[in-house]
């Protein structure tokens, strides 16, 4: 039987984390103008300089060790529906095979990630993974 090399729970935490930073936009307006309140609100929706959190993700991605990083990324093309749960083991393999540059890097590259992660782990979990 398959099993995950992290703890189910800490990446439904990350998935959490990864679609609040997904949401965001790169700021666009300078100085918006208008009604106060309505202008920190478009501010929360967007990066901004000091915004630690897509930082703070791309590192605690890049501290797990390669087959935590390979699983993740398994999980995501698991999720995106390139690949079966049945096929765990040799997709993680693909992962490693196909690795270049940073993994958060391309993760945080997707649009969707949080969304793929979590279909992924859904998929894993009904499969039976430990």
């Amino acid at each position: 039987m398959p099993s995950l090399p992290f703890d189910d729970a800490e990446i439904e935490q990350m998935i959490l984390r990864l679609n609040a930073v997904m949401a965001k936009e790169e700021t666009d307006i300078p100085n918006p103008g208008g009604n106060a309140p309505d202008d920190e609100v478009a501010a929360m929706l967007q990066e901004t300089r000091g915004d630690l959190s897509r930082d703070e993700l791309s590192q605690e991605i890049e501290s797990m060790n390669d087959e935590q990083q390979d699983a993740l990324v398994a999980l995501f093309w698991i999720g995106r529906g390139d690949s079966e749960p049945e096929e765990w083991e040799a997709t993680k393999i693909l992962a490693r095979e196909q690795h270049v540059g940073p993994v958060s890097n391309y993760l945080l590259g997707q649009p969707e990630v949080g969304e793929f992660l979590a279909e992924g782990l859904d998929k894993m979990l009904q499969f039976g993974v430990d």
